[in-house]
């Protein structure tokens, strides 16, 4: 049977699955409004009710027992920790907050995406929503509009705002990955060539976003992408990234002072820390001594705050600065140690880490273990990649950032990809014949 384009219907039909997914990535352009629940939180729940509706329907299994089990690891501990709040309201809150992200929304991928051709439509949201931001946030660096930062407001948070400095820097980091992993993998050249361009383009704005931590997990995490497509991609793409530095730093002066005494802190954090490096220690120490106190549940959801002076030095300042992007100068405290790994094990004792992290490494050790097959077979790369990097790059990023914020939905979305790649049950043959475009016409004239 000849080659012959989909018609837009089928086409419509063929990805309407992933696109409620694909909006719930989309309304995180839009502005941040409140302290609240936004836009994207009440889709995000609404895409979790049709899964729900739809399994009824089909009457099929939600999850095989494999993927249950992996994703359902968190509620024990949440659970437990939830009976330890300082009200049910703050529990209730909490409870919500966990299951959305690290069980609801990974499970409502998994139900939904359908084959790689989803997958990689999803993956190229991602990579969309880093290009609004990234360029929403370039604007405020160069027009001097953005967050404050040494007194000047340059710092690039995109449409998050200056309350979550970090969403942005999330957002352009989760889509370089995502382009750096459909770049090194077997799609047509033209594909390749878009990804990677995406992948140079956006490392101006994680630039500006004045973000170590991003900049830390995007680098390792696409090294080891590298690694895993070949030595001869990693070759290519690491001179690539070489000449992009060359122009990009020596050509339209992206380093600036600022920049480099960024870059030059992260060496910096033992001898000579700053304000923010200090916070950070002295954080991270209340938390381990909240652990110590109650090391088996620990002291319970949304419970950090009311523990942490009880646990801090006098080393810790007041809060944080916040100024810019739409915001007047005030003190944001400081709520949370600033790493995930921190924040579970002090309200949430061994058993909520043990769950929480028990179940990321497991998704990771599936996925790992599915991408050794795509690359012995030669299809799906670019997707065992994308999958492998997002959940690699969490894992990093979680030792200096911790939930909270927008952005945060974005990790559910990513665990999801992590899920599907690594728990679904699928196939290899009917996974391959999806993913062409002759088995996508069969399956339009098949409907």
């Amino acid at each position: 049977m000849s080659h012959v384009p989909l018609p837009l219907p089928h086409r419509a039909v063929r990805f309407a699955p992933v696109l409620p997914l694909v909006a719930v990535v989309a309304l995180l352009g839009l502005p941040v409004a409140g302290d609240g629940a936004q836009p994207a939180d009440a889709v995000s729940a609404l895409v979790v009710g049709y899964c729900v509706i739809l399994l009824l329907r089909e009457r099929r299994r939600p999850l095989s027992p494999r993927a249950a089990v992996v994703l359902g690891l968190p509620v024990a501990g949440v659970a437990v920790a939830a009976m330890g709040a300082a009200s049910p309201a703050a529990g209730l809150d909490g409870t919500a907050r966990y299951l959305q992200v690290f069980v609801l929304v990974p499970a409502a991928v998994l139900v939904l995406l359908r084959g790689r051709a989803d997958f990689r439509v999803l993956a190229w949201s991602f990579v969309g929503l880093a290009l609004w931001q990234g360029a929403v946030g370039v604007h405020q660096y160069v027009t001097g509009t953005g967050a404050s930062y040494q007194g000047e407001t340059v710092r690039a948070v995109g449409t998050f705002g200056a309350q979550d400095v970090m969403g942005m820097a999330t957002a352009v980091a989760l889509g370089v990955v995502c382009a750096t992993g459909l770049a090194l993998g077997r799609t047509p050249s033209w594909q390749r060539a878009a990804a990677a361009g995406c992948a140079v383009v956006l490392l101006v704005p994680l630039a500006v976003s004045f973000s170590r931590g991003a900049w830390i997990a995007t680098a390792l995490t696409c090294a080891v992408q590298l690694a895993l497509a070949g030595l001869r991609r990693a070759l290519k793409a690491g001179a690539a990234v070489v000449a992009a530095g060359v122009v990009l730093v020596g050509g339209f002066g992206v380093g600036t002072a600022m920049l480099q005494e960024r870059i030059d802190s992260i060496t910096q954090v033992a001898d000579a820390p700053d304000q923010s490096v200090v916070d950070r220690y002295t954080l991270w120490a209340s938390a381990v001594g909240m652990w110590r106190e109650q090391p088996l549940t620990g002291v319970g959801l949304k419970n950090f705050p009311e523990y942490r002076d009880g646990h801090a030095t006098l080393a810790l300042s007041s809060g944080s600065d916040i100024e810019g992007a739409g915001e007047t100068y005030h003190k944001q405290a400081l709520l949370s140690p600033h790493s995930m790994y921190l924040l579970v094990l002090s309200e949430q004792g061994l058993l909520g880490f043990c769950a929480l992290v028990g179940s990321w490494l497991a998704l990771l050790l599936c996925a790992v273990r599915t991408l050794g097959r795509a690359r012995r077979d030669g299809s799906g790369l670019d997707c065992a990649l994308v999958a492998c990097g997002l959940l690699l790059w969490q894992l990093v990023d979680y030792v200096y950032g911790d939930i909270g914020g927008p952005s945060t939905l974005l990790t559910g979305v990513a665990l999801g990809l992590t899920a599907w790649w690594g728990l679904a049950e699928r196939a290899s043959t009917d996974a391959a014949r999806q993913d062409t475009l002759p088995g996508r016409v069969e399956e339009a004239v098949a409907r």
